[in-house]
């Protein structure tokens, strides 16, 4: 991934954060049949390994998985929130014009070597460890115990684990930085306002937070 120095983000609780925040991530692969490319919901394991280990399942069904225990590496990519700039909102384009509109973005890309596995321990610690972080949440949250133990069984045997622990992490947070304080003014005030049609608050937020 292209990071230019001033949208390099390399500390490790906000690519972390990032990932459990916005945790469906787009694993790739290039093996016998070309590339491919699922998108399935991760759980990160921050403690484990040198940076995290990443858990996830995908249905029996997928013929991707198949081809996941000979990969060296594969790739995740985590998209954070994004969103489309004006050059309207750069006080510096109503004094020389020179401006054009570009897109803000936080991501994070995760390589590592994957395996898979059928064990029906390690399937129901995932499942309980993955629901419970979604569902903790809630008022009433819900648990796979809640569902009859036949049914999960069952539903256990249409899924493959993946284990991946991370070897490198890298995120891009392109926020603005590259502009002046008054242009990255501009721009969280436009992204805030409620009569624009480009509002958008999460991103607004990212660019105050620098």
């Amino acid at each position: 991934m292209y990071i230019p120095a001033s949208f390099r983000e390399d500390r490790t609780e906000r690519l972390h954060d990032l990932i459990r925040t916005h945790p469906l991530g787009l694993l790739v692969t290039q093996g016998d049949h070309g590339l491919e490319a699922s998108p399935i919901p991760f759980l990160l394991y921050a403690d484990e390994g040198e940076h995290g280990v990443l858990r996830a399942h995908m249905a029996r069904a997928n013929p991707h998985w198949q081809s996941l225990a000979g990969q060296a590496e594969c790739l995740i990519v985590f998209q954070g929130p994004e969103g489309y700039v004006t050059p309207s909102w750069y006080p510096s384009k109503a004094e020389t014009q020179k401006a054009v509109p570009t897109w803000n973005y936080a991501t994070v890309q995760v390589r590592g070597r994957p395996s898979v596995t059928e064990d029906a321990a390690w399937l129901r610690r995932q499942l309980d460890d993955l629901t419970a972080f979604h569902e903790s949440s809630r008022p009433r949250p819900w648990s796979v115990g809640d569902a009859p133990e036949d049914y999960v069984a069952s539903q256990m045997k249409a899924i493959i684990g993946i284990e991946i622990p991370i070897h490198r992490i890298e995120g891009k947070w392109k926020m603005s930085q590259n502009k002046d304080a008054a242009d990255r003014e501009g721009v969280i005030a436009g992204m805030r306002s409620g009569a624009d049609p480009h509002r958008n608050i999460q991103v607004a937020d990212l660019v105050a937070r620098g």
